[in-house]
């Protein structure tokens, strides 16, 4: 059985395959995620409104490959680098690939590719594109767990990609890690 488009819209669009219905983006060659931390030993997230579930949420920086004009071609680690500066303004030396997976499978075919930030140095303001109101927060990474508890106490909601990030931050950031 084929893919059938049942409405597509400027982002996305709403197929159905073999009985599954499912979304999947009308421009976009991947999803990146990335782990940044600084030499202060301060975890990145970044902080924006989603509006599909009407509260501001706390996440790693991330976002789309190939989704813009002039980066129809990017690679996942440019898109990943070109990321992270536009959303926390911090440029990382290098990005290295950790895992890759589907965030949502039953729901939409996105696969993300998580990546670690290397060498990073504050160059601009980040904040986002035109489209975005993105606040950068650098948390100590010592003080990420009660950070969270307390944003979330306020009514923020937290991507449990952070969650799966911390986990392996003692395995991409070596043994100093502290949590």
């Amino acid at each position: 059985m084929k893919r059938k488009t049942l409405f597509e819209g400027k982002y996305k669009r709403f197929v159905t395959e073999q009985g599954w219905e499912f979304v999947e983006r009308v421009k976009c060659g991947g999803i990146v995620v990335i782990f940044a931390l600084t030499e202060a030993r301060k975890v990145l997230f970044v902080e924006q409104l989603r509006v599909p579930v009407g509260a501001r949420v706390i996440e790693f920086p991330a976002g789309l490959a190939s989704d813009k004009e002039g980066h129809e071609n990017e690679s996942l680690e440019e898109a990943a680098r070109r990321e992270l500066l536009e959303e926390t303004g911090y440029d990382a030396e290098r990005m290295a690939p950790v895992f890759s997976g589907p965030l949502a499978a039953a729901s939409n075919v996105d696969i993300a590719t998580f990546f670690k930030a290397e060498n990073i140095r504050k160059k601009g303001a980040g904040g986002g594109d035109e489209t975005e109101d993105i606040l950068v927060h650098e948390v100590p990474l010592d003080q990420v767990d009660g950070w969270l508890l307390q944003k979330q106490s306020e009514g923020f909601l937290i991507d449990p990609k952070i969650y799966a990030g911390l986990y392996f931050f003692n395995k991409i950031f070596g043994p100093d890690f502290q949590a």
